[in-house]
């Protein structure tokens, strides 16, 4: 399978009610095993202790590794059928799975990690990013 990325981010919060290493876990479910997973502290708005975990995978093996995880629990034919509002102007592919369901060994849709790809799209328009991604899916 070709990859028509040209790199996949991937980002999450642990927030103080959460152990920090079940959400790492969580973030780990997408990645390659041991990927490098960049830590940086930040403070909440009432002064609460925000982690952000994040990985950027720009290899073409770790990338089909990412997509292969994505494929194989998230709602595929709803991301196809979503694509013209998860694609950008800027060739960005974008969706939010579930935290929970990734800290189980399951990759949903929902809400606590977002997935942001840069579509490969040659000329850099909208619709053969759209394309792209359809066919990566």
């Amino acid at each position: 399978m070709s990859v028509p990325f040209h790199y996949i981010d991937l980002r999450t919060f642990c927030y103080d009610t959460e152990d920090e290493a079940r959400v790492e876990r969580a973030l780990r479910h997408f990645l390659p095993e041991e990927f490098e997973i960049q830590r940086a502290e930040s403070t909440g708005h009432n002064g609460d202790r925000i982690v952000v975990l994040s990985a950027r995978v720009e290899k073409a093996s770790e990338m089909r590794h990412v997509i292969e995880r994505l494929r194989e629990g998230a709602d595929v034919e709803r991301l196809r059928e979503e694509l013209d509002q998860r694609v950008n102007e800027n060739c960005a592919f974008m969706a939010h799975l579930d935290k929970q369901a990734a800290f189980s060994g399951e990759a949903r849709l929902g809400d606590g990690i977002s997935f942001r790809a840069k579509v490969e799209a040659y000329p850099a328009k909208r619709e053969a990013a759209v394309q792209n991604a359809r066919e990566a899916l």
